[in-house]
């Protein structure tokens, strides 16, 4: 191990580590490229899906299977069953079968707690909403949505870290990123690289973590999501201070 953080030491002070297409910079910007693209992509499908379905209070079962299919199928499973159509139909290798299996390994966390953010509004809430002279339209956007965001943003969150986790797998079917030098590493004598590859992935791992904590203290007025049994009172304070902002 003394003879591996030695090496990784060695790897991190060459030019090698810092430039070219092979470098750390490169590297992680292609991670995180794939990372971002696929939480969106994810985020346009499940976001909405779990909005309409939160709002009618129907699809328990849907988000259910949505999270079992999503913790059932491994991402590498998808990878190589994907590589081969991507081969054949022109796509080619590494980018495309990864984003397919990262934006499938996101949209569960997003779509649950979404779908769970809105169905969850307080029955109080709600009622004075629709008490204010509310339509659905208005209800949605002004009310069931904003106090659902606490849940939104902690899917975001979750999907965004299992995505930059996995994203390492892209290496395995040719997309270069921050997973090359750990893959590589692994028949190769110097571990440098690959330490220093999974240390660059852990420490991006927590930097998004600590942003996205960040971002619910700015994007969240109150820190806990809403209960159903919230007291009457404090839903319609929440209500008040989201139509008056």
């Amino acid at each position: 191990m003394t003879e591996s953080l030695r090496q990784m030491w060695e790897y991190l002070q060459s030019d090698a580590a810092w430039s070219g297409r092979n470098g750390l910079p490169s590297l992680a910007w292609a991670h995180v490229k794939v990372s971002l693209l696929a939480v969106v992509l994810a985020g346009l499908v499940a976001v909405p899906a779990g909005i309409v379905l939160g709002h009618v209070r129907r699809g328990a079962l849907v988000a259910v299977s949505v999270v079992n299919i999503g913790r059932a199928v491994p991402s590498f499973a998808i990878l190589a069953l994907l590589l081969p159509f991507s081969l054949r139909y022109g796509f080619g290798l590494g980018f495309w079968p990864t984003i397919v299996a990262l934006v499938l390994l996101a949209i569960p966390p997003i779509f649950t707690n979404t779908y769970t953010g809105v169905r969850d509004v307080p029955d109080e809430a709600v009622e004075a909403a629709r008490g204010m002279g509310m339509r659905a339209g208005e209800l949605v956007r002004r009310v069931e949505v904003p106090v659902a965001v606490p849940l939104i943003v902690t899917g975001l969150r979750v999907s965004t870290v299992q995505v930059l986790a996995t994203a390492t797998l892209g290496a395995l079917v040719g997309y270069r990123n921050l997973g090359t030098p750990i893959v590589t590493g692994f028949t190769s004598p110097d571990k440098g690289p690959m330490l220093a590859g999974a240390l660059a992935v852990a420490l991006l791992d927590l930097a998004t973590d600590g942003l996205f904590a960040v971002a619910a203290r700015v994007l969240v007025p109150w820190r806990r999501p809403p209960r159903r049994d919230a007291d009457a009172t404090v839903a319609v304070e929440q209500i008040t201070r989201v139509v008056t902002t």
